[in-house]
């Protein structure tokens, strides 16, 4: 029977999720009526498969965006508890989406990077209040073996969200250095993805240029001579002197509390 065989083989590809227009060629006048009304039959199936989808996929879209903005507010509720990280989240995240568009890095990639950057301190939501309530000096051991712990409970935080899965690394090892003496696993950074290196390079720099207790944020081009300091040893080389050519073109984000140039 005419079109027998290409209904069939068009009815397998729709079986397998291959949807296209071919079936309704079928129910054209020159084919016989029990090809035709099959390919109807088939046709309407697969609009109503496709259909439906559709919705499932705005649903579950819709379902991720409410998550996400849930755990950005849980991000985001660390600034009431630790008033000179305010913003900094923000800033290492359009640090780091800044570096990725000079990279010419793909549109996937810088997303998740912007993400990343969001969410790489999330695992400081566990800090005791003795950590996040010290203003008047640098850390002291115990605190800093607590300060340590953050990258792993950022991933244990996140590690059931199926989609962010792609920025479950940068918040796990933003603190792994190029020669793997960082932490919590001492992996080379070489050797992790470059959104790592890329988070890495953004949390430093900011780090150097906000006012903390304990230190006074320092200059762009201070900042940019501790980085190179870093680079190697701690942070990659060639993507710090990306970095600096961005900020050189792009300037400091704002809300960054910097030292004056002349300072």
């Amino acid at each position: 029977m005419k079109g027998q065989d290409q209904l069939l083989d068009i009815i397998k590809r729709i079986a397998a999720g291959e949807y296209s227009d071919e079936i309704f060629q079928l129910t054209q006048a020159d084919y016989p009526q029990p090809i035709r009304e099959t390919a109807e039959a088939v046709g309407m199936m697969m609009v109503s498969i496709e259909s439906r989808e559709y919705n499932l996929e705005l649903l579950f879209r819709e379902l991720k965006e409410n998550v996400l903005k849930t755990v950005l507010g849980m991000a985001n509720a660390l600034s009431a508890r630790d008033v000179y990280t305010k913003g900094h989240a923000e800033r290492v995240s359009r640090y780091g989406e800044r570096l990725a568009r000079r990279l010419k890095l793909d549109d996937e990639e810088t997303e998740h990077i912007r993400i990343g950057g969001m969410l790489h301190d999330i695992g400081k939501i566990g800090f005791s209040d003795r950590l996040l309530s010290n203003q008047d000096t640098r850390p002291d051991p115990e605190m800093l073996a607590e300060i340590r712990t953050h990258p792993i409970w950022g991933m244990e935080i996140l590690e059931g969200l199926d989609f962010l899965k792609p920025v479950l690394e940068f918040v796990h090892s933003h603190h792994e250095r190029m020669d793997g003496t960082g932490y919590p696993r001492g992996i080379p950074a070489g050797d992790l993805p470059q959104g790592v290196r890329i988070i890495a390079i953004a949390d430093c720099f900011d780090a150097i240029t906000t006012t903390r207790s304990y230190q006074q944020g320092q200059s762009a081009e201070a900042a940019f001579a501790i980085l190179r300091k870093l680079a190697g040893d701690h942070l990659d080389p060639e993507l710090v002197e990306v970095f600096i050519e961005e900020i050189n073109k792009g300037g400091l984000e704002p809300y960054a509390n910097t030292a004056s140039a002349s300072e």
